[in-house]
């Protein structure tokens, strides 16, 4: 039972992970014995947050756009030069955008959808032959960040946001049947109330927030990081295509 949680020797890439839930999962994975890049659209903060996780183990900051199809074929180049076996991804790298009914601008609902639902998919492609080699010597895991957002209405204008999150735990499913097959295992987690940019009444209101909250507080790094880890190490091997909520009951009062 004392290795049920353990991650060591394991190899993760986290995108997004230079702040917010993507930070809060390499952390944890690095304190379980994992080591861990983190990939984020803007360098000098990837490669600061790397710097200051590097305390915990082996961190290492591969800068890149996964928006984009090229931003995709750097990261996995920059992976596959460094490795040749993936054990666990984390398809965190997401946006948001809120805006009223009659003005929401089709510029931004592209940007949103395409990062938040597919993006997942086309960067687990191209990362399936790394995850199939991990696979190889333990189950793989990919871990899709959606939100509670789409799993219940949030009183916000945030129209793609919510659509694309729930389209990806849709995603989830399908991609768990496939992949299965090469001994990779996809889950997601749906967080609720969790401090970043992303989520600045969280972030700046937190007290405010957690009277909306029965465990009455926002989440924690701990949170977090637990829930990832369940999924990530051989505790959660038999979760296959299911979304974990974290939300601190939320979802139960909306």
């Amino acid at each position: 039972m004392s290795k049920l949680f353990t991650l060591d020797g394991r190899v993760a890439l986290v995108t997004g992970g230079s702040r917010g839930i993507g930070k809060m999962i390499a952390a944890g994975f690095l304190r379980q014995g994992a080591k861990v890049y983190i990939s984020a659209r803007k360098a000098a903060a990837c490669d600061a947050t790397a710097a200051e996780l590097s305390a915990l183990g082996t961190c290492i900051s591969l800068p890149a756009d996964v928006s984009r199809p090229e931003g995709i074929r750097a990261l996995v180049d920059a992976i596959a030069s460094r490795e040749k076996a993936l054990d666990i991804l984390v398809n965190n790298a997401g946006a948001a955008w809120g805006a009223a009914f009659d003005e929401f601008p089709d510029a931004a609902w592209d940007k949103v959808v395409d990062l938040n639902m597919k993006t997942p998919f086309f960067l687990t492609q191209a990362l399936h032959g790394l995850l199939t080699e991990g696979g190889k010597r333990q189950l793989a895991k990919v871990i899709n960040i959606a939100s509670i957002d789409g799993q219940s209405v949030n009183p916000q204008e945030t129209y793609p946001y919510a659509a694309s999150k729930a389209g990806l735990i849709h995603l989830t499913k399908r991609m768990a049947l496939r992949l299965i097959q090469d001994n990779i295992v996809v889950s997601g987690i749906a967080p609720g109330a969790f401090a970043s940019d992303m989520n600045r009444d969280a972030r700046d209101h937190a007290d405010t927030v957690a009277t909306r909250i029965p465990s009455r507080r926002i989440g924690s790094d701990e949170d977090m990081a637990g829930a990832a880890i369940y999924l990530a190490s051989r505790a959660g091997d038999y979760v296959v295509g299911h979304t974990l909520t974290v939300d601190g009951g939320v979802n139960l009062v909306r």
